[in-house]
């Protein structure tokens, strides 16, 4: 009995040992290893925050932020944008009221972003003002003609802006290089071309040259994208494979085009474009320093007319229509 008694109150000892009574302080955890736990646990938020704010505090030579690739930062090009597409409202409203007529000529390289820069500018404007030029090949009848008539029909009239993608240069770079024209064609071409936009800028009309210009090595990789893409294919013509094929002829060509046509009264003016984003900010601000203007636009509160009432007019009932299924 004695002996059974004794077994019994070392097990409880045992037993109190190993669960101890509620209230009772626990262990204490050996130092450190709580923190080391959330440390450890955070890290990847810690890195993750830290590598972000490397990359906003990275600049370009001017002190833009740029992105890992190099590029303008994407929340600063589009803040930057939309500052710019409203000046381009208050520039076309300039235009109209003063009846300028603005010439913009873009050249350049293929796959240089040309497009992309004339969309956005033409973008946030009215297209009843802002009009957009891009010639095919020209017609047996235009091929007979005086070089520069068939652009003639398009020049601004008062209070137009016009957008040339490619131009009558043409002549000094695709036509001279694939033989599509004469040398004594060409020759004519660049004596006549300094008087011919001096006429224009004799007449009144702002003109304004780009050319953008892209490295070698971005516009393979921009032409390979579009090769690997098929909603862009279309954009690489069999005359565009060609002209790669003779990037330091189209250089030549470029070359002796500049030292020709580049002039006081109509100076080309040169858009480094290897950054689309970076291309598309620089020739607007530049495009718009060209132009002195004034904001003119309408700040006095619109006032609309009261709706008419309805007096027993009914709709027509919803089957005899037919609607856009709603798929989305």
């Amino acid at each position: 009995m004695q002996a059974r008694a004794s077994k019994t109150e070392a097990r409880r000892s045992r037993s109190s040992k190993k669960d101890p009574k509620p209230g009772t302080p626990s262990k204490p955890a050996r130092a450190g290893s709580s923190s080391k736990g959330a440390a450890k646990r955070n890290a990847p938020a810690a890195k993750k925050a830290k590598a972000g704010k490397d990359a906003a505090a990275a600049t370009n030579e001017v002190g833009t932020p740029i992105d890992k690739k190099g590029r303008i930062a994407k929340g600063y090009y589009e803040k930057r944008l939309e500052r710019l597409s409203d000046e381009l409202v208050m520039l076309q409203a300039w235009v109209k009221q003063k009846g300028l007529r603005v010439l913009v000529l873009f050249e350049g390289r293929d796959a240089a972003g040309k497009g992309g820069v004339i969309k956005t500018i033409s973008a946030p404007l009215n297209p009843r003002g802002c009009r957009v030029v891009a010639l095919g090949t020209p017609t047996e009848r235009e091929k007979g003609q005086w070089y520069f008539q068939r652009y003639v029909s398009h020049l601004p009239a008062a209070g137009e802006i016009v957008l040339f993608d490619r131009s009558w240069y043409n002549r000094a770079g695709v036509e001279r290089v694939m033989g599509f024209c004469t040398k004594e064609q060409y020759e004519e071409f660049l004596e006549s071309c300094p008087e011919f936009e001096r006429m224009l800028v004799r007449s009144g009309i702002i003109l304004i040259k780009y050319w953008f210009s892209v490295s070698d090595d971005e516009q393979e990789k921009r032409f390979r994208d579009r090769a690997d893409t098929p909603t862009k294919r279309w954009k690489i013509s069999p005359m565009d494979l060609e002209a790669r094929a003779r990037w330091v002829d189209f250089s030549r060509a470029k070359d002796a085009m500049f030292d020709r046509t580049d002039n006081s009264d109509a100076p080309w003016w040169v858009v480094e474009a290897d950054d689309k984003r970076r291309a598309r900010l620089n020739c607007i601000h530049h495009l718009l320093s060209q132009v002195p203007y004034e904001d003119v636009l309408p700040r006095d509160r619109l006032k609309f007319p009261p709706r008419q009432k309805n007096k027993g007019y009914l709709r027509p009932p919803r089957e005899k229509q037919r609607f856009v299924p709603e798929r989305y």
